[in-house]
């Protein structure tokens, strides 16, 4: 286990200690195109500025703004759904309806392509997902903060000790987005984008592939790559996988079985318990044929 458990901290490693990075982290500023220049995760008065995290040496993103960086998966979802010669932008938060007009949640991103006079001529779906984080991330970034300028080294020892989530960031956000949001446009027929880590989706199931122009919806995978002139992190696209929609879901949200004996043998178990301390009350099969 990594004694240290923060990779960048308002949009910089910890090691770097340039005026600019402190004053990053002073200010509690984002550098990743947030929707104001201050960080705003999960407080905006007290903003939680990780970034990423170290795990097993490897450095996860666990706040979806820091994929903005540079606006890079915009340009690569924008290939995808529109071409090279088109004229798009994006739309950030839009929210989705189904026919009833019930909310479907927001979209994180939408491209639009318009023509020369302003109109929409198409769109696409961009999610991005991060990874959540199991254990408390606060106390170390709260610890790290507090003693930053009076130290060259950070390390950690508290107790819940981060890492990453997969499962529930798989289960949780991922697969009822995929669900909800993501059947209302395949119906309309518009493409879909997901970017997300590489190590993300290497714990997904296997995906089947399709070609790019069957594709219903292209996974960016990005990860974070160490500039070591600047003692910066760049977000740097690793593949792109293109899938269709209902291999892709089905794939997702279903879960492949255990031994249906492991499972009996689980009941036998509890069974066995619930007998010996508590003879059941409840009438047998026998005593209602008596009755």
């Amino acid at each position: 286990m990594n004694s240290n458990p923060l990779a960048e901290v308002f949009g910089y490693p910890i090691s770097n200690r340039t005026t600019e990075a402190e004053r990053y982290r002073k200010n509690k500023l984002c550098r990743f195109n947030n929707k104001v220049p201050s960080c705003t995760k999960d407080k905006a008065n007290d903003p939680l500025g990780v970034c990423s995290i170290l795990e097993a040496h490897k450095t996860i993103i666990t706040c979806p703004i820091r994929f903005r960086e540079e606006w890079l998966i915009a340009g690569d979802a924008a290939q995808f759904f529109f071409g090279a010669d088109s004229s798009w932008t994006s739309i950030a938060e839009v929210r989705l309806t189904d026919k009833e007009g019930n909310t479907a949640g927001n979209i994180d991103l939408v491209l639009v392509s318009y023509d020369d006079r302003g109109h929409v001529v198409d769109f696409g779906s961009l999610e991005i997902q991060a990874v959540y984080i199991s254990g408390n991330i606060r106390r170390p970034f709260e610890r790290y903060m507090s003693s930053r300028q009076r130290s060259t080294d950070f390390s950690w020892d508290g107790p819940n000790f981060p890492k990453a989530d997969f499962l529930s960031s798989s289960r949780k956000r991922l697969a009822p987005q995929m669900l909800y949001k993501g059947g209302i446009l395949k119906a309309w027929k518009k493409k879909q984008a997901v970017a997300l880590q590489t190590s993300f989706f290497e714990t997904l199931p296997k995906l089947k592939e399709a070609s790019k122009a069957k594709a219903d919806i292209a996974w960016l995978l990005y990860d974070l790559k160490l500039d070591k002139k600047s003692n910066q992190f760049k977000l740097t696209q690793n593949r792109i996988v293109y899938t269709e929609f209902e291999s892709a879901l089905m794939q997702i949200t279903t879960t492949e079985p255990g031994k249906v004996e492991d499972f009996i043998d689980v009941l036998q178990q509890k069974l066995d318990e619930k007998l010996e301390s508590n003879p059941p009350d409840a009438p047998t099969l026998t005593d209602i044929t008596l009755s």
